[in-house]
Parts: C-alpha cells; sequence; structure tokens
C-alpha cells in the first residue's frame, strides 16, 4: 500500500533566511542604478511625453495649457523637420556602410597572423578614440581646409590640381563629414577583433583541409560566425547616425550651411530645447526621433532571423 501523496500549497515560492538576506543585499547594490535609471531616464521620458500635450515654451509668458495633439499637428506642417530628417536620412545612407564595414576590414588586416606589429597598429588605430571629440573636430577642420588642409595639398601633390573643397561645397560635405568620422573607427575595430578571436580555430583549419581558399573562408566561416557581432554594430549606427549632432554644431555653429546641408535632425531638435526653448514641440520632435529609432531598430531585429547565426541555435 502507497502513502498518499501531500499536496503541495500553490502560491509564492518559500525562501530560506539566508536566501531573503542575499536577495536584499542584492536589491541594496543595484539600488543606485535603479535611482539613477528612474531620476535621469524613466522620469525624463515621462515628462517629455507630457510635454508633448502642453504649450511649454520659456520664451512665451503663457499660462501651463493643456492642447492635445496641437504638437503633433505642428509637426506634421512643419516642412523643417522633415528636411532635416532628408538630411540625416541622405547622411546615414553613405555614413552607415562606412562605419559598420571600414572597422571590421581594418579588424580583418589587424587579425591576420601574417602581420607584423599588430599590436602596435592596434594601439594607433584605437588612440584617437580616446581623444577629446571636440578636439578632434578642429584637427580635421583644419585638415581638411580647401586652402591650407594637407589632405588637398596631397591631392594636388599627386595631380588633381582642383581637389574638393570639402566643408564648403555641399556636394562634398558629406563625404567630408564620413573622412572625419573615420577618426573614431577604432572602437568598432576593437568589438570586430573580440568577434574574430571567438571564432573556433578547428573551422579555419577544416576549412584548409578541404582546400578553400581565402575569400570562401572569408564568405562561408568569418561572415557568419560574426554575424552577431555585424548585427549589433550596424543597430550602435543606425542609433547613432540618428542622433548625429555634434559634429555639425561644432563645425557651422548649428546654421546648416552649407546651404542647409548639415541641418540634422538632432540638431533642430537641440535647437528648439535650447535656442528657442520651446520645451513642448522639442519633446515632440525627441518622440518622433524615439519613433523612428526604435522601428528601425524593430525591423532590423526581425531581419537577423534571416541572416544572423548564433552557435547551438536550433534553425
Amino acid at each position: 500500500m502507497t502513502a498518499p501523496s501531500v499536496a503541495r500549497p500553490r502560491g509564492r515560492p518559500r525562501f530560506s533566511g539566508l536566501a531573503w538576506r542575499r536577495a536584499r543585499w542584492g536589491y541594496v547594490f543595484i539600488a543606485p542604478w535603479i535611482v539613477g535609471f528612474l531620476a535621469f531616464t524613466a522620469f525624463p521620458m515621462i515628462a517629455t511625453l507630457a510635454f508633448t500635450f502642453t504649450n511649454v515654451n520659456l520664451n512665451q509668458a503663457e499660462p501651463l495649457q493643456f492642447v492635445g495633439l496641437r504638437n503633433y499637428e505642428t509637426l506634421v506642417s512643419d516642412q523643417r523637420t522633415w528636411d532635416s530628417l532628408a538630411v540625416t536620412l541622405k547622411f546615414a545612407l553613405l555614413a552607415l556602410p562606412v562605419a559598420v564595414c571600414l572597422p571590421f576590414v581594418v579588424a580583418l588586416l589587424l587579425h591576420s597572423r601574417h602581420l607584423r606589429g599588430s599590436g602596435a597598429f592596434r594601439v594607433l588605430f584605437f588612440l584617437p578614440y580616446v581623444v577629446p571629440f571636440v578636439a578632434g573636430v578642429f584637427v580635421w577642420q583644419g585638415m581638411l581646409s580647401a586652402d591650407t588642409g594637407w589632405v588637398n595639398g596631397l591631392l594636388k601633390f599627386i595631380g588633381i590640381s582642383h581637389p574638393p573643397d570639402w566643408l564648403q561645397d555641399p556636394a562634398w560635405i558629406y563625404p567630408g563629414l564620413v573622412i572625419m568620422g573615420l577618426w573614431g573607427i577604432g572602437g568598432g575595430m576593437i568589438i570586430y577583433l573580440a568577434g574574430l578571436k571567438g571564432i573556433p580555430s578547428d573551422l579555419y583549419e577544416a576549412a584548409k583541409i578541404d582546400g578553400a581558399g581565402a575569400f570562401a573562408t572569408l564568405r562561408h566561416i568569418t561572415i557568419p560566425m560574426m554575424s552577431p557581432v555585424i548585427f549589433f554594430t550596424i543597430v550602435l549606427g543606425v542609433v547613432d547616425v540618428l542622433q548625429y549632432f555634434l559634429v555639425p554644431l561644432v563645425l557651422k555653429n548649428g546654421t546648416g550651411e552649407p546651404g542647409g546641408s548639415t541641418n540634422f535632425f538632432n540638431l533642430y531638435l537641440y535647437q528648439n530645447f535650447f535656442t528657442f526653448q520651446n520645451m513642448s514641440y522639442g519633446a515632440t520632435l525627441a518622440w518622433l526621433l524615439f519613433a523612428i529609432s526604435l522601428g528601425l531598430t524593430l525591423l532590423l531585429f526581425r531581419s537577423a532571423r534571416h541572416w544572423v547565426y548564433y552557435a547551438g541555435e536550433a534553425r
């Protein structure tokens, strides 16, 4: 005769005194992060969302009122908003592929066993990344000067008599900004190098035994195994390029010159907040930027199932 089974009471699991003490100390240790997140991220986001339905404008002495969707109606009819979005997206089409692919190529070269002194090259490529960014912008402004910059001096030396006016010609301003962005590829290079270090050497040895060449190895081993890192870099790159702001602010003082080609969306958002002090409309622009960033990120995550490979993942 078997003993009757005792049903366990349902509900919250019972923890021992030691488990509760550990949990309590865990909350104590993460409390600074929780407070910082609530004070500097969650509360400002809620506040800006509330601003979008009010008329907060520090340049106008109007009583605080609930205006409903008036700021969003203004957003739809504001041509400068859509022009700045077009400028940002046009620049992103040029800058994002360079920001994703070039650090990967540099990391592949530095990861090669046939390159001597790769450690020194890694340091040299990473050093500009730790230089203050504003100082780097001023340095590049001098180097890309049409008359005195050494870039145009080098082009004239090799026979190009009329080199581009990188920072004053609307046709060349975006390539000039991309060249300035090459100053900071060291961060992406380090991420790619870490990913390359994680690829099992057995795969390369098996490919070598099978007679695979360098291109086949790159296509069938390196790129698939690096796809999670590439995906991570693309997501960060999309978010960064949508927030592109500091370089045109330093170079052109936020004027949008030449010809409005540097009137980026984030710069227009900044002007509404701190120049026009129209907090409600600036908050509306900020939420539009958030919606665009979130939508593009979700599309990237949805596409990842078709091209991102994770080792051990069931397909």
